[in-house]
């Protein structure tokens, strides 16, 4: 199995993959093994997990770069002392890896109100399929320009190239954060007054459904939690809960995590890119559910 601990050696190693034509499977902490398991199964293994670490952090610019290898877990830390974050807050738990994050643009329960993984990022780094080393966007919001090749590699699978290194936005934490558990009747009217505080003025940070009763997540500053408090009570018999039933709820990953059930290389544009980013097709085939010759 190769091991990139550089982005010298990784762009040495998708090189030389290149011109020897030979596929690879991209993994770093190994999370996502019903989804990767459509990759070829001739693909060797591209352990990128030595690719981590904070680059720079920038309290005053609400701004962080990492290595892609870097958990959620450690930016959390690094980011929470300045009373920051960064509330990407996925399925599956901060265990996870930046990279990974953003390559497959999984996002969480608090992507409605926060946020998805292409609201967060600012900056990309990466190793296109011929092991060319290119970076886009910036490390600061002012200097995102040009054209969007940021956008272009979130939820791209690894399939265009092998993210190195994000950089991405923070928010200031908010100075009240709650968590309540509400009981809700299975009825239309009830279904509506959730539907409403969702949307309203009042939304929450995070809302999820389930057994007869909805997990809430309210923040903000103290007088807009106390109203968004009333609001909670006024949808059903609410108390309070414990605010790691997110962590765990997170952790729990209630999504299907099947292989991809589409084509995404079946229209020309989607070709087009793919050959300008990796004209061998060695990168992850057969993830995007492809025909592999």
């Amino acid at each position: 199995m190769p091991r990139a601990t550089s982005t010298t050696e990784l762009s040495e190693i998708v090189r030389d993959a290149h011109d020897a034509r030979a596929r690879l499977r991209i993994v770093a902490r190994g999370s996502w093994p019903a989804r990767t398991a459509a990759v070829a199964t001739d693909a060797a293994l591209l352990d990128v997990s030595a690719l981590s670490g904070v680059v720079e952090y920038v309290p005053g610019d609400l701004t962080l770069t990492a290595k892609s290898g870097t958990t959620l877990a450690e930016i959390e830390e690094a980011t929470r002392a300045n009373g920051q974050w960064c509330p990407l807050l996925p399925w599956g738990g901060d265990g996870g890896t930046l990279g990974a994050t953003f390559s497959t643009a999984t996002h969480g329960p608090c992507s409605a109100s926060l946020g998805a993984p292409r609201d967060h990022a600012i900056g990309m780094q990466f190793v296109d399929g011929t092991g060319a080393l290119i970076r886009a966007g910036g490390r600061v919001v002012k200097n995102v320009a040009g054209f969007d090749l940021t956008r272009l590699l979130i939820g791209s699978w690894g399939t265009l190239g092998v993210i190195t290194e994000v950089s991405v936005r923070l928010r200031a934490r908010p100075a009240v954060d709650e968590t309540w558990s509400v009981e809700i009747e299975a009825d239309d009217a009830s279904a509506a007054r959730l539907d409403e505080f969702r949307r309203g003025p009042l939304a929450p940070l995070a809302m999820e459904n389930f057994n007869g009763r909805s997990l809430v997540r309210i923040g903000g500053n103290a007088a807009f939690v106390a109203a968004s408090r009333e609001a909670v009570k006024s949808l059903g018999a609410a108390v309070s809960a414990d605010p790691e039933s997110w962590t765990r709820l997170r952790e729990s990953d209630p999504r299907p995590r099947g292989p991809l059930a589409t084509n995404a290389l079946a229209d020309p544009l989607s070709q087009r890119v793919k050959k300008q980013f990796d004209p061998a097709h060695i990168l992850n085939p057969g993830i995007l559910g492809e025909a592999l010759a």
